[in-house]
């Protein structure tokens, strides 16, 4: 749990049995937290307060999501939420992604959300790159929700693109829209973070972990649950490999062992190795479908 959440409030009058450490290894000394039903342990709150307010705060969080998932629907976009750690290159990647797609679908509406916790130096560089962006600053939140997403969607210019390209606004109860195919895309950088990120629905296609060689390969094994949400892993800085100890091999082996569905591909959004296997699976018919389902 994290501090947007509330959860570390000392004001908070909840149940405060202590949550107690368990010893892995009583020759080392290893404690281990995440093992009571809550998977976490908060100062001053019980395991089943834990519990009880992670499940009220999703729960809003989920009402919003559900309604900018319909709300994008309607307007024929598919959105996916971009996660990683900071430095795997996300935002060089949306750059080389949104110039290639101009190449590739001149025509294709495209729209980016960008999520920091300060300053305006990622939604910059993607207007530089050709498509339009609405930076959302978090302060001390380490991750974007759905109310954010809602809010910066409305902002954009995105849904009437996509209603120029074809698509005609109608509400998502009314299932008029062909899904198989994007009529516009909207891409979801969330904030650098491999943790918090991967609980919050922000109404999203799908979600996509973007992990670059440099930061190793054992990444999936230590921060399971974003692997776990992730409907596609982009390995990301291949170009890297020969200066790096990074074994692909295991690191999609280990992935799956979190993710056995999880798709993966490998690229350099600096070089544009394995770009074209990025749009295509952007852009293949069945994507949102199948990102849905």
């Amino acid at each position: 749990m994290c501090i947007v959440c509330g959860c570390n409030n000392p004001e908070d009058h909840g149940a405060h049995e202590p949550a107690a450490p368990v010893v892995l290894d009583p020759s080392a000394g290893d404690l281990h937290y995440g093992t009571g039903t809550a998977r976490a342990s908060v100062p001053g709150l019980s395991q089943t307060r834990t519990v009880k307010l992670e499940a009220d705060v999703l729960s809003a969080n989920q009402r919003l999501a559900n309604r900018n998932r319909a709300h994008f629907t309607a307007h024929g976009v598919t959105a996916y939420n971009l996660m990683s750690s900071p430095g795997a290159g996300k935002t060089t990647l949306l750059c080389a992604t949104i110039e290639a797609l101009r190449r590739r679908t001149p025509d294709l509406p495209l729209a980016v959300i960008e999520g920091d916790q300060q300053t305006r130096l990622d939604a910059e560089r993607i207007r530089a790159a050709g498509a339009p962006a609405i930076q959302v600053n978090t302060g001390r939140g380490c991750h974007l929700d759905a109310q954010m997403v809602g809010d910066a969607f409305a902002r954009l210019d995105l849904h009437a693109q996509a209603h120029h390209h074809g698509h005609r606004h109608e509400h998502a109860h009314e299932h008029t829209h062909d899904h198989n195919s994007p009529e516009a895309l909207l891409f979801i950088e969330n904030v650098g973070n491999l943790v918090c990120p991967a609980l919050w629905d922000l109404g999203e296609a799908a979600k996509v972990v973007i992990l670059s060689v440099t930061e190793g390969d054992d990444k999936p094994l230590k921060y399971p649950d974003m692997f776990a949400a992730a409907t596609l892993m982009l390995i990301n800085k291949i170009d890297l490999l020969p200066y790096v100890n990074f074994d692909v091999a295991r690191c999609i082996d280990d992935a799956r062992r979190v993710n056995p569905g999880i798709a993966v591909l490998q690229l350099s959004a600096t070089r544009g190795e394995g770009m074209q296997a990025w749009l295509d699976w952007l852009l293949r018919k069945e994507a949102a479908q199948q990102a849905r389902s």
